[in-house]
């Protein structure tokens, strides 16, 4: 199963709105705080400058009537309210704010709970209580407009910030969907380069890489693909003089000497060929139950090939490779491998499944990496006359080209099995294509 923060666009976006989640929410902090900070220390130099306002007006116009709110309270009067004790923090601090804002000595209390929200303060020089009203310290609400400007700014930069990292991801998605077509040995086309520096340069380099491989490949199959071709003349005119033999035994043994090299040649030619099959589609069930009836028909000692044959009629491949990637691996299973041999075929949850499995000696472990290398024989176990070493390599070629996988190993502990499966969708292209080209 697919998990989205897998992919370098998951973890990309998660990041984002984490670290935007994370910062957002610090700053609304911090702007709730100083916001309640701004409101104490507002109210601490409201307070003292009423205060300092009415010394002044005692001292030069003492005839004069204060303001409503403003008094002068006697110090042996009852109203006088008693030393605050246990006032809350927010209270508590703004009294010592406001007394480190008056002369040393100054006594600063908090009018009685239940009135209007007075201070009296009284230093050593006045000869009464001051007693002036102050604003409420109302706590910061929970809710508020700030709240919604937040969020409106915080899904904006998520927004862009996913935005900005889909445009990074894009082209390493690219990359690797053509990395992944490399590996199976499909055609790549130029990767676009686009994105950061780095990026572009790695596609670069694996645009470069990609057309060196395809050079390289491309001058190995005109070389087998022109060596085969010219021996093919010889060969048949080496034929031609073997049969005019006059000996059976000596005509036998270099006719089948020939033919040996002519069957090396046409699979050197089957390996170098890197065109795309444009053969038509045909259901694998049926053509499968032709090659092995055709097979049992013409190979000594091949009755021993069984087929099980359930994938259906969807399931359909190119002719021309159908045939090749079966004629290959029977060849290989009735040369290297004991009866019985099945083909089998079956539809599974990632698409058609194909395989043949022999029930011979089967191959040693450490030397399954190197039995789809070219030109490789598994001496000696795995030897033989006429064989080149190409026809797992060929196999290998083929259902990569017809958009499969394939996998190669010993089953039940005994013989070898080769597995090719086939996604839905290149089947249903290939079935697609048949139909448009009729």
């Amino acid at each position: 199963m697919r998990r989205p923060i897998d992919s370098l666009f998951g973890r990309l976006a998660l990041l984002v709105v984490g670290v935007l989640f994370v910062s957002h929410f610090a700053w609304y902090a911090l702007i709730r705080l100083e916001r309640s900070n701004l409101q104490t220390r507002y109210a601490v130099e409201e307070a003292a400058f009423l205060v300092d306002a009415v010394r002044q007006h005692v001292q030069r116009t003492p005839d004069q009537p204060l303001p409503s709110r403003v008094r002068l309270v006697d110090p042996t009067s009852a109203d006088v309210p008693p030393v605050n004790a246990d006032l809350p923090v927010p209270l508590d601090r703004f009294v010592d704010d406001v007394r480190d804002r008056m002369p040393d000595s100054t006594q600063v209390r908090v009018g009685l709970p239940g009135k209007p929200p007075t201070l009296w303060v009284k230093s050593v020089n006045d000869p009464n209580w001051i007693v002036v009203p102050v604003q409420p310290l109302r706590p910061p609400r929970s809710l508020d407009r700030m709240v919604l400007w937040l969020t409106i700014i915080f899904s904006a930069g998520v927004m862009a910030a996913l935005f900005a990292a889909w445009q990074l991801q894009q082209p390493l998605r690219s990359l690797a969907q053509a990395v992944a077509r490399f590996g199976r040995g499909l055609p790549v086309p130029p990767v676009r380069e686009r994105g950061p520096r780095e990026l572009r340069q790695l596609t670069h380099g694996f645009n470069q890489m990609v057309q060196e491989v395809a050079r390289t490949e491309n001058d190995r199959a005109v070389m087998l693909a022109g060596v085969a071709h010219d021996l093919k003349t010889p060969l048949a005119r080496l034929r031609l003089r073997a049969e005019m033999m006059e000996e059976p035994k000596m005509r036998d043994g270099v006719v089948r000497d020939v033919d040996s090299m002519t069957h090396i040649v046409d699979q050197f030619l089957v390996f170098a060929h890197d065109g795309a099959d444009r053969s038509e589609p045909v259901e694998v069930d049926a053509q499968c139950e032709r090659v092995v009836r055709s097979y049992r028909a013409v190979a000594p000692g091949s009755h021993g090939v069984q087929t099980d044959l359930t994938a259906g009629p969807g399931f359909r491949l190119p002719a021309a490779t159908l045939d090749r990637i079966l004629s290959n691996l029977l060849d290989n299973a009735h040369a290297y491998g004991a009866p019985p041999v099945v083909v089998a075929t079956a539809r599974s949850g990632e698409g058609y499944v194909l395989s043949i499995s022999d029930h011979g000696s089967g191959i040693a472990a450490q030397d399954l990496i190197n039995a789809a290398r070219p030109f490789v024989r598994l001496d000696p176990a795995r030897g033989g006359n006429g064989h080149s070493g190409l026809g797992l390599a060929i196999v290998e070629r083929l259902v990569r080209r017809a958009g499969g996988t394939w996998e190669i190993g010993n089953h039940d502990g005994h013989g070898l099995r080769v597995l090719m499966t086939f996604p839905l969708e290149v089947v249903s292209r290939a079935a697609s294509a048949s139909e448009s080209v009729w």
